[in-house]
């Protein structure tokens, strides 16, 4: 709605995990490296966790952009079913026709399929979301799918992706054998303020800012801070708001005051912003 009258080329806050606008802090450049390292070095498990909103997501994304013509990768997001539905899901991505198989029936054409891509010299990736939502008892599962190997190396690394949820069920003892096979869990924390203020500017200028473009303030800054506690996602929602009053204001300086009308709209139910003012011609 907004973006001709800020000059952007596409909406710069949007909620969905696009690689290309992932703001590169140290966590999430650490988060890229620890990921890229579990995968490349045949690990068979590596685990990624963090807040909801902290872009667990984008980071696997931005890996799965920067590898993809070695990678063959499953991205499974229901993990609240047994395994073989699990396992059928998983076959599934991968492309594998399994319909009307049992479990072993759909193990032995993964196994196959595993080798396969082996031969092929290619990286087989499954990467699971939502990953605090699996049982012990899938994860064990998952535990034994990962014994698919050659002599010297895993046939699938498996990625959990998950909430810190996640990081407590592997600490449990009997969830042992399985946290022993991951080489450390990676933790992607909040943006720090400075970071902030970077990660709203690198997304403005992603989507193609220009001198025309909109100008947050400090306090703006400040405001976004306090509301979203440094939480990507909260910052992406709050800021399109803002930058949608900001634009039926006719002004492209994003204030505190602006903000601070942008979390009431958030906090409540009132109809839309644009329906209560009509902007200036």
């Amino acid at each position: 709605m907004y973006e001709e009258y800020y000059g952007f080329k596409e909406l710069p806050f949007n909620v969905t995990p696009d690689p290309r606008f992932l703001y590169r802090s140290t966590s999430h450049r650490d988060a890229l490296a620890y990921i890229t390292y579990g995968i490349f070095q045949k690990k068979g498990f590596i685990a990624v966790t963090g807040e909801v909103g902290v872009g667990k997501t984008t980071v696997v994304n931005a890996f799965i952009d920067l590898f993809k013509p070695s990678l063959e990768v499953a991205f499974v997001f229901s993990t609240k079913f047994p395994f073989d539905q699990l396992l059928y899901l998983i076959c599934n991505d991968f492309g594998l026709e399994v319909d009307g198989q049992n479990k072993v029936k759909m193990l032995m054409t993964l196994n196959k399929f595993l080798i396969d891509q082996y031969d092929k010299n290619r990286n087989t990736v499954l990467i699971i979301d939502e990953a605090q939502n699996l049982s012990p008892d899938v994860l064990e599962e998952l535990r034994m799918l990962s014994n698919l190997e050659t002599r010297d190396r895993k046939l699938i690394q498996i990625m959990l992706v998950g909430q810190p949820e996640l990081e407590t069920m592997l600490n449990l003892n009997e969830m042992r054998q399985l946290r022993q096979r991951i080489p450390g869990i990676c933790r992607i924390p909040i943006l720090s303020r400075e970071d902030l203020e970077r990660y709203i500017d690198y997304r403005l200028d992603i989507a193609g800012k220009h001198n025309g473009g909109p100008a947050f303030t400090q306090d703006a800054m400040d405001e976004i801070f306090h509301y979203s506690g440094g939480t990507p996602r909260l910052i992406n929602v709050l800021c399109d708001r803002a930058l949608l009053i900001g634009y039926v204001s006719n002004t492209r300086t994003i204030d505190g005051r602006i903000v601070r009308e942008g979390i009431r709209d958030l906090e409540s139910n009132d109809m839309p912003v644009t329906q209560r003012r009509n902007r200036p011609m």
